[in-house]
This record gives structure tokens, sequence and C-alpha cells, in this order.
């Protein structure tokens, strides 16, 4: 059986804080080049093609439709974090927090290239940029395009972090 990194308790994830998605494409950039420079190193359990992976696919659900995993949340969880709508915009996301009956605690977590995935992800970055989403969020229902951009800024921080170019 393959051990698991605990990631609520990694210490030396970056602290990363993302104003905009130019921010978070200049990240990819200097994460490319240390993957081309091999010094690209990871903190947790998933390889950096997986984290593009699984961010892009979160940036891309509510244009082409929720995982049936994610569908029906729990009503307690809606409501928990329905108020905490706020936090999620606009503060440092919480490591190693699991969707409670969701294998694995998330979707979106398949291992794909390196290339791949980060192709995957700015051009999911592109889109959301170009276009506000037309379906709600399953948490918190409707969002403005800024809210949109904020929460996958913060969601980038969170699993972003976990790379390190040194």
């Amino acid at each position: 059986m393959e051990h698991s990194i605990d990631t609520a308790k990694v210490d030396d994830r970056r602290e990363l804080h993302f104003e905009s998605f130019a921010a978070i494409r200049r990240d990819l950039d200097a994460l490319e080049a240390a993957h081309r420079a091999g010094t690209l190193k990871t903190r947790g359990n998933w390889s950096p093609g997986a984290i593009f992976g699984h961010l892009a696919g979160f940036i891309e659900y509510p244009y082409d439709g929720y995982p049936p995993e994610l569908v029906n949340p729990p009503w307690f969880v809606r409501l928990i974090l329905k108020t905490m709508k706020k936090r999620f915009l606009y503060k440092a996301l919480p490591a190693g927090v699991k969707i409670p009956g969701v294998r694995g605690g998330t979707v979106g977590t398949v291992d794909i290239p390196f290339d791949q995935g980060i192709a995957r992800l700015r051009a999911a970055l592109a889109r959301m940029d170009a276009k506000p989403p037309t379906s709600p969020n399953i948490i918190f229902g409707p969002l403005t395009h800024e809210e949109w951009r904020s929460l996958q800024c913060r969601h980038c921080e969170l699993h972003l972090s976990f790379l390190r170019t040194n």
C-alpha cells in the first residue's frame, strides 16, 4: 500500500497569494521553467500534472457539468460552507480537507503528464477570464465573474503551494 502524506501537516509549502489570473500564469511560467530545468519538487501526494488537471477540472465543471460525486453535496456541508463564502473567496484555503462522501476526498486527481496538465490549466484560466460560467456554484449558488475568479485564485494558491522550484 502506498504511503499518503497528511497534507495538512506539510510545513514547507510555498506561501502564495494570487490577486489575478495573470499572477497565476506567471507562477505557472516559473513552475514550467523549473520543470524544464529539473528542479521542480512536489511536497504533497499529487504530481504536478495531477495538480494542474485538478485545478483545471474545478474551473471547467461549472461550464461543462459537475462530476456526479459533487452534484448533491450533503445539506450540512452546503449549510456550513455557505456561511463561509467570503472566507473561501478571500482567505487562504486550508490544506488536507476532504469532501465528505467522495472517494479519496476529492475528484479530478488523475495523474497526467506535466505538459498536458499545464496546458489544460492555462486553457481553463483563459476560458474563465473570457466569461463567467452560466451554472451556479454547487455550494455558494450564483457568483459574479469576479467571485468566480477569486475562488479559483484561492484554489490555485492551495494546490500550487505544494510545488517548489528549488
